[in-house]
């Protein structure tokens, strides 16, 4: 635990991420002088990865790159060409283009371009706006209407050809002209031990599986040191309990808890803790039925130690 902002709290420095959520969910952020921007990735391919380069730690980028072909955009749409996301996997920088999934629909004699799906980080309201102000402008012409027809089921924005007018030449121009085609530009930037670093495929994914066993190592830590400190007490009630008649004569004999504390820890070698769990003892811990629990539960939690 490190202190906030303003130091009046204390707030964890890292928290133990179950799952690799820097590629599943990407992330981007602008620091001085430097920025990070990192595309989502499909949760499973992910995990096929990381269990791969688990049993293989010598694996290779391009083997990776086999279980996590390409970043997984949740607005869908196409990724053109595979370049960008192989210099992207291999030196932590990269471009890849995006562009919008369509497909041409007639009726009678007219055609209309279907927009289904569109580039990550796109605004459909806007981009539907930036089509109609090349209509306005006669920067694009052959489009009759624009119509957003998106409901429930998913999305659908119509664009209305003229009479005539070629679709392919058309949607180029949109392409071209508009947010139906965008650039993103990876940078798979992120914090190694506090300093800033540009990482590729593999090293972003041995940082996670590293986080992990650190995680995995400090939680069974503390789950021995708490199975010890019981097992500890425990011991203290079973050398009581084989002497309880003794112990009740040294704590009635006692002024009071402290002088009772002090003869117990001198007479059965016992710590501060074990004796401070026999003065809290309760009676009904004598019966033979607790007795035997107790027993038992000292038993599993040596095994549980083990």
């Amino acid at each position: 635990f490190i202190y906030n902002f303003d130091n009046t709290a204390k707030e964890p420095s890292i928290l133990p991420a179950k799952l690799p959520n820097l590629l599943i969910n990407g992330s981007s952020g602008i620091a001085v002088g430097m920025a990070t921007n990192i595309p989502p990735h499909n949760i499973k391919e992910v995990i096929d990865a990381i269990v791969v380069a688990i049993e293989n730690p010598d694996i290779e980028i391009q083997d990776l790159i086999e279980k996590i072909p390409a970043p997984d955009f949740p607005t869908g749409g196409f990724i053109v060409g595979r370049s960008g996301i192989h210099s992207a996997y291999n030196t932590g920088r990269g471009k890849i283009i995006l562009r919008a999934k369509t497909h041409v629909e007639e009726k009678k004699d007219r055609k209309s371009i279907i927009v289904t799906e569109i580039p990550y980080q796109v605004n459909k309201s806007m981009l539907i706006e930036a089509i109609a102000d090349l209509v306005k402008d006669k920067r694009v012409e052959g489009i009759s209407d624009i119509r957003d027809e998106s409901d429930r089921k998913g999305m659908r924005v119509v664009i209305d050809l003229k009479k005539g007018v070629d679709d392919i030449v058309l949607l180029n121009q949109l392409f071209k002209n508009t947010q139906l085609q965008t650039t993103f530009g990876i940078i798979m930037l992120a914090l190694v031990d506090n300093q800033p670093k540009i990482l590729n495929l593999k090293e972003i994914i041995n940082c996670y599986i590293k986080h992990r066993k650190e995680v995995v190592t400090r939680r069974t830590q503390y789950d021995l040191k708490k199975a010890e400190h019981k097992a500890h007490i425990l011991e203290g009630l079973k050398i009581a309990l084989s002497n309880i008649d003794n112990v009740i004569k040294v704590i009635r004999g006692s002024k009071d808890p402290v002088v009772a504390k002090s003869e117990l820890i001198k007479k059965f070698s016992l710590s501060e803790i074990q004796s401070q769990a026999i003065l809290e003892m309760r009676l009904q811990r004598l019966t033979s039925l607790e007795q035997d629990k107790i027993k038992k539960d000292y038993d599993d939690t040596l095994e549980l130690i083990k």
